[in-house]
């Protein structure tokens, strides 16, 4: 199986990974699964965005295998490999419509390039298992710039209203370009547009930073109450202002239909 890959990325505090949760329920929904939702941010909450507990992190199984024969114990009829295959799997959250797979952070200061090249290896090696993977990336362009991200299909840039908000998810862009990632498509998406917004004044200001927009989404206050709850957001009601506009979006880059074709990509 060959997935649609999905990357989702923005400055933050733009609502990225809530709007990532939503798109992964809503594949779920659409009958689009098995999806393999990588949370790759070290600062990990994608979890609770949907609703589930947090597997064991990549992260933290870093930090186990770095330690072993000190706090941990490689079994005596293992190999250090071996074992670190098996403490991998521990690192996959088997939920009903998707498996969760969490980057997590390592203990203390360093390098997170060990952790990075764990991610990578392991969304190379799953994603062949799944319809749709969706990639959950850490605020700004940190993964991207490493070159973590397997090709994707579809980038997703998330953003305010605010210039500066644009701006970051330009230059996201550019970098993406830069480095010849080549996706199939790179869509913007305007999160958390008050009512009063000028939404042509939106369109226009995306267009000056070389943005192809796929949709404004409004700012709900049924979205803040929960998470102000800690309730997930990503199970908001399908009659909320947030999930509808979400909805629209998904439909509109046909990624609810059987066979998605915004931004699939034709060639390696």
């Amino acid at each position: 199986m060959t997935p649609y890959t999905i990357a989702v990325a923005g400055k933050g505090g733009t609502g990225k990974t809530t709007v990532c949760g939503m798109l992964i329920e809503a594949l779920c929904q659409a009958g689009r699964k098995p999806v393999l939702a990588v949370d790759a941010d070290s600062n990990a909450n994608l979890n609770e965005v949907l609703g589930v507990p947090a597997p064991e992190s990549l992260g933290s199984i870093r930090e186990s295998i770095k330690n072993a024969g000190a706090s941990e114990t490689v079994p005596a009829t293992m190999t250090k490999q071996d074992y670190l295959d098996t403490k991998f799997m521990d690192a996959l959250s088997e939920e009903k419509d998707y498996d969760l797979l969490v980057m997590g952070r390592t203990q203390g200061t360093g390098c997170y390039c060990f952790v990075n090249s764990m991610l990578k290896m392991q969304i190379d090696r799953l994603a062949g298992n799944y319809k749709y993977v969706v990639v959950d990336n850490e605020a700004g362009m940190e993964h991207i710039s490493r070159g973590i991200l397997p090709g994707a299909d579809l980038m997703l840039l998330v953003s305010d209203c605010s210039v500066r908000g644009m701006q970051a998810a330009a230059r996201i862009q550019e970098l993406i370009f830069a480095l010849g990632m080549q996706p199939g498509a790179i869509r913007l998406i305007v999160n958390k547009v008050p009512p009063d917004a000028d939404t042509q004044e939106i369109r226009e200001r995306a267009a000056r930073f070389g943005l192809s927009l796929a949709g404004l989404l409004p700012e709900d206050r049924l979205l803040y109450e929960y998470d102000a709850r800690g309730e997930p957001t990503a199970k908001l009601p399908s009659d909320s202002a947030a999930k509808r506009a979400t909805a629209d979006v998904w439909r509109g880059l046909g990624l609810l239909d059987e066979t998605p074709s915004v931004g699939v990509q034709t060639s390696a």
